[in-house]
């Protein structure tokens, strides 16, 4: 698909998924590099997003 970053909702975990107030995200880049990420809060997960946009658009520059 030519993407730069994946955001994988668990559906699984406990506590996480639609409807909960927390969340667990795994990160996969155009790298296939997999970095699963813990249960958090949604504005926790947000956050995350955010740092990982920041970073790579900041390293192309």
């Amino acid at each position: 698909k030519n993407l730069d970053l994946i955001v994988l909702n668990s559906l699984q975990d406990e506590g996480a998924g639609f409807g909960k107030a927390t969340n667990k995200v795994t990160f996969i880049d155009k790298f296939f590099h997999i970095e699963p990420m813990e249960l958090k809060s949604k504005e926790a997960v947000a956050e995350d997003i955010l740092n990982k946009i920041i970073m790579h658009f900041g390293m192309q520059r």
